[in-house]
């Protein structure tokens, strides 16, 4: 299967799900993933094994608490990294929210749920998926979210609907020039060593005016100097930070690529931070919290000026003793990390 044949075959699948058609979107599940496919899902679904599992136990949860449920795709991109091939997409759900997910009390009116997803092919069928759900915007927008769960930024950001890229070509189903793809690629490389680091060493990859498109947790921002007063206490938090691509021996980026002016990257986990201070509210007790992080970028000329963020919260607070769903899984509560080894 081609790159172009392996985007085009995840665009087929997910306009299965473009209007309320279960057997549709079964049928189009079933032929493209593998029976026995892996499913990272953002907590509190963890891991699923099998399609039917996805199926029944990710978008059955979905469309059981979401009357009319579709999605709406506004990025869709390929890519090949460390000889795996992936297709990314990001969008909404949307639906209306009337009955209980998760303990979470149904609004009774039209809500969207933002989704991130990463799908591995081996040869024509999909054998590895991550995918990401903010569910705090969920909570946020329905008034669920506790208030003691501050955003790390030192402005308030927004947290409603998040839209698709401003060009409205977020859906690259065609060729892209593969040397222009590795310019994008290596300059979010690029970009990412210069995070965390004492002279702000991320900033001159960044157009001012950029878009920072974060989990509803954190908020968004326009602007350097806006995205600064969230990047730099969000760093300032931990005194260690080390994300996917440092090569700290703990997190990595399951893939990383471009696709013409747009590049993506996910890990499961991506960033390692050692606590120092307050974070999302919770008093720090030196733990090492490992998140689950993805990103979509769009770029213009040589500068990136939109950033969507996904961030498994949920995760990083059930890992500071904070269970915001609790009795729907049967994950514990506490640090993953033992004598500097993921657990």
């Amino acid at each position: 299967m081609s790159h172009l044949t392996r985007k085009q075959a995840v665009h087929d699948w997910a306009q299965s799900f473009a209007t309320p058609d279960a057997a549709a979107s079964r049928q189009a599940t079933l032929g493209l993933f593998a029976d026995d496919a892996v499913f990272h899902i953002v907590h509190p679904w963890n891991d699923l094994a099998g399609a039917g599992a996805y199926l029944d136990g990710f978008i059955g949860a979905l469309t059981t608490a979401f009357r009319g449920l579709h999605r709406r795709d506004d990025i869709l991109i390929g890519g090949r990294f460390e000889g795996t091939n992936w297709v990314a997409t990001h969008g909404n759900y949307v639906g209306h929210f009337g009955a209980p997910l998760f303990g979470l009390t149904p609004s009774d009116r039209l809500e969207y749920l933002r989704f991130g997803e990463f799908h591995r092919f081996d040869g024509d069928r999909i054998v590895e998926s991550h995918i990401y759900l903010d569910l705090p915007q969920l909570m946020i927008a329905t008034g669920q979210w506790p208030a003691e769960f501050t955003s790390p930024a030192t402005q308030k950001g927004y947290t409603g609907f998040i839209p698709g890229p401003a060009t409205q070509d977020g859906l690259q189903l065609g060729e892209n020039d593969p040397d222009h793809s590795h310019s994008t690629y290596q300059l979010i490389t690029d970009m990412l060593a210069g995070l965390a680091t004492k002279d702000e060493a991320w900033r001159p990859y960044w157009h001012d005016n950029m878009m920072w498109y974060g989990p509803a947790a954190f908020g968004s921002f326009v602007g350097v100097e806006d995205f600064a007063a969230f990047q730099v206490p969000f760093e300032g938090a931990f005194s260690f930070w080390g994300g996917g691509s440092s090569n700290n021996g703990v997190t990595a980026h399951f893939t990383r690529f471009g696709d013409g002016d747009y590049a993506a990257l996910g890990g499961w986990p991506s960033l390692m931070a050692v606590r120092a201070h307050d974070f999302l509210g919770q008093p720090s007790r030196g733990e090492t919290l490992l998140m689950r992080v993805c990103d979509w970028y769009r770029r213009t000329d040589d500068l990136l000026i939109e950033n969507w963020v996904m961030v498994d919260i949920p995760d990083v607070l059930l890992q500071m003793g904070v269970d915001i769903f609790a009795g729907h899984h049967d994950v514990a509560p506490g640090s993953r990390m033992t004598k500097g080894t993921a657990l």
